[in-house]
């Protein structure tokens, strides 16, 4: 359903210029003052007291590298930011968007009060009609189609302590057993490769590491773009490292690459295969390591003796000696670093080229040691908060919905009845969508995501969440696609209103402040998880989940023993004085000395698995689900495409400097000769098409695509109108970077 433009326009017009109005309470248990009071969450943690022109740190809230940016603030209030010199992580660098964090919370587009639809048109309400419309409606449909009729996704944007809330409230208070969030979008295949190579979830680095290594390979990585403030510290590295690029692209990252090994796409996991085979070839293997702290090298062996550089190299586009060569430079490096992200998360068969990275570290015996590791690098800034507190197909803490030991240590630390735990975990987000098509999930709740733009297949997932019953959209802003098209709009705080913690890339918690007031009737996504707790009913079992610290603290219960632990931090204070904490960080290791800024995992050779050795695991590369054809010649490939732009350019899109940092219109990248044979100019119009759909785009003609090769950056709205619908098997994670297209000229009139 979307929203009619002729009749709503009044509405919209009007939506800057409310004020706050009174809210009636509920049940005698919700008041103006929980939802409303100023500055209650965040403006005097730090601040409030201090001079009328002062300056704090908050880490910034676009990737998760998770900078710290000093905000300038006259009386209580930002007005201005910089890099932060001293933080350990960015080290007085910031990338356009951090420069345009204050900005984009400024635009006309935000939403500042609840709105309804009514006949056709989403139209104001008050605070307490949408709480209670929210509350009958999901419960109208849980009576009518069953308790599990109704679930959430979740986002990797908000805050743990937001996370933790939700999850909990939305599991155990209102009963839902679905739920999931956008970080199955980025980073499930690194989640689920690591569990099973590891026993846990657990990114071994530290942003040192650029610095460190002497060969640095970048897997589906792109990081002079995606995630620029870590590609300035590679360029610290003073010990002219060797710099290894797999990618089908010639990036700005492959540009800079002593070795860029331009492989065909989706022949990565053939070729990691092959470069394994020649470190064992070679001898490189570091045996001493691989006996004592790993199992299932000799399978390993056996399985990779099929894949030899001579084998391979064809099907992967490159020549024998380009694999060998890569093979050797690792194996004979004194530190080699492997880093991996969107190009190897989101494929059919990521989690097992994800495991092929992380064998080739082990082998090697890098892992543990300045410069080294099988590092997975993380896309939203807080989706490893999401990875371990969103309570969706992990419970909370990272546990297991189906382990009952689990259940009952939850259920201690959360202070809940144990019964309030499902004993089975959640659909994933693709299965959250097909239950929605089934009519067996008939209410949804979104938090700070936009399915409707970012799903793969998008016309498709449009069609399914027009068939809710009750769709609830909760954002900052009142036009995203997935608002257009809900029944209800809950108007959220965004960075920089609210007080939290991320967790970034390198497993650090660092604070984010509220530095100014949110929009007209907008709230922070926790004040509104407390509003919904008390108008549902189940107030009483969040009344300790009062303030985000206070949720930290249960975060720290639920934290203890796991290999997350971090009992041992005292609190935000000493988050903020310190520039963050990496787990883990135990109640033990703080008695004996304060945390160091730069902390790497295994330093000890030993793994979160039953035999502490970490698993060497392997599998049979899979066919490419739609390879292209006589009538989809070309292959399309997706990524990020600017470093100004984000995601659905939600946000970046509000930003009138960041708008000139990238074409307005979008494009596609098409080899020179493909141009020339299909008679398509530079900068022309063409039509790209697939199965799914047909968009039209401007011709960007370059030499940094492959031959039949295509690419379209993934922040415009028509880019996933193309993509086909299929996932890793393992991970559940959406493979958008491969879908046979289509392309043609579309000739002027």
């Amino acid at each position: 359903m979307s929203v009619a433009t002729n009749n709503c326009q009044s509405a919209k017009s009007s939506l800057g210029r409310k004020v706050l109005p009174h809210l009636q309470k509920h049940d005698g248990a919700m008041t103006r003052e929980l939802l409303l009071a100023p500055g209650r969450y965040g403006l005097g943690m730090t601040h409030a007291s201090l001079d009328a022109d002062t300056v704090t740190t908050a880490t910034c809230g676009y990737c998760a590298t998770g900078c710290g940016l000093r905000v300038h603030l006259r009386d209580g209030q930002a007005i201005g930011l910089t890099p932060a010199t001293d933080y350990p992580v960015n080290l007085g660098m910031a990338c356009p968007k951090g420069w345009e964090a204050l900005r984009v919370l400024d635009s006309t587009d935000r939403a500042t009060m609840p709105l309804l639809r009514k006949n056709g048109c989403l139209q104001p309400v008050s605070w307490d009609e949408a709480l209670r419309t929210f509350c009958d409606r999901f419960k109208a449909i849980q009576q009518e189609h069953g308790t599990h009729s109704i679930a959430f996704l979740s986002t990797g944007q908000i805050a743990s302590e937001e996370m933790a809330f939700l999850g909990a409230l939305a599991k155990f208070g209102m009963g839902m057993l679905h739920g999931d969030g956008n970080t199955r979008q980025c980073m499930a295949t690194a989640v689920t490769a690591y569990k099973e190579s590891f026993g846990f979830d657990a990114p071994p680095y530290t942003y040192a590491d650029f610095e460190q290594s002497d060969c640095l390979v970048f897997i589906g990585a792109n990081p002079c773009v995606g995630h620029p403030i870590m590609w300035e510290r590679v360029f610290r590295n003073r010990n002219q490292p060797e710099l290894i690029v797999l990618d089908p692209r010639a990036t700005e990252t492959a540009m800079a690459a002593t070795q860029h090994l331009q492989l065909r796409p989706k022949s990565d996991l053939k070729l990691l295969y092959a470069i394994t085979h020649e470190i064992i070839r070679l001898g490189m293997v570091d045996e001493s390591f691989v006996s004592a702290h790993t199992e299932g090298f000799d399978e390993l062996r056996g399985f990779v003796a099929n894949y030899s550089a001579t084998a391979v190299a064809d099907q992967c586009g490159l020549t024998a000696e380009q694999v060998s060569q890569a093979a050797r430079s690792i194996g004979t490096a004194k530190a080699a670093s492997l880093w991996w992200t969107m190009g190897v998360n989101q494929s059919y068969e990521g989690v097992r080229t994800a495991q092929a990275i992380i064998n080739i570290a082990l082998i090697t015996g890098n892992i543990g040691r300045p410069g080294t590791g099988a590092n997975s690098i993380t896309g939203q800034c807080n989706a490893m908060g999401s990875r371990l507190w969103s309570n969706t197909t992990n419970l909370f803490g990272h546990y297991s919905f189906e382990n009952a030991e689990h259940r009952r240590i939850v259920a201690d630390a959360l202070r809940i009845d144990e019964s309030r735990i499902p004993d089975t975990g959640s659909y994933s987000y693709d299965g959250i969508l097909d239950a929605v098509d089934r009519g067996e999930i008939r209410g949804l709740w979104i938090i700070a995501t936009n399915p409707s733009h970012s799903w793969i297949d998008q016309d498709d997932v449009r069609r399914r969440l027009g068939r809710l019953d009750f769709l609830v959209v909760q954002d900052m802003y009142h036009n995203t696609e997935t608002v257009q098209q809900s029944h209800l709009l809950l108007p959220a705080a965004g960075w920089g209103e609210k007080l939290g913690t991320f967790i970034n890339s390198e497993r650090r918690y660092g604070i984010h402040k509220q530095v100014r007031q949110s929009p007209g009737q907008a709230l922070s996504d926790f004040r509104i998880f407390r509003a919904v707790a008390e108008y549902w009913g189940c107030g009483e079992m969040f009344r300790e989940w009062s303030e985000p610290e206070a949720v930290f603290r249960i975060m720290q219960r639920a934290s203890r023993n796991q290999p997350c632990d971090i009992t041992g931090i005292e609190g935000y204070q000493q988050l903020d004085r310190l520039g963050g904490i990496q787990w883990p960080w135990t109640s033990e290791q703080a008695s004996a000395s304060e945390p160091s800024q730069e902390r790497r995992l295994f330093a000890d050779g030993q793994f979160y698995t039953e035999s502490g050795r970490a698993k060497l695991i392997t599998a049979h590369p899979a066919e490419m689900p739609e390879a292209p054809d006589d009538e989809y010649p070309f292959l399309l490939l997706s990524g990020r495409g600017t470093v100004s732009q984000w995601h659905t350019q939600t946000r970046t899109g509000k930003s009138p400097i960041l708008r000139q940092l990238y074409p307005h219109e979008p494009y596609v990248e098409i080899h020179h000769q493909d141009a020339a044979k299909l008679g398509v100019e530079h900068n022309a119009l063409v039509q790209v098409r697939s199965r799914r759909g047909e968009i039209s785009v401007r011709a960007a003609v370059t030499s940094t695509v492959g031959r039949n090769q295509v690419f379209i950056p993934m922040h415009y709205g028509v880019t996933n109108r193309l993509t086909l619908q299929h996932f890793d098997p393992y991970s559940r994670q959406p493979s958008y970077k491969d879908a046979a297209v289509s392309l043609s000229p579309i000739n002027a009139q």
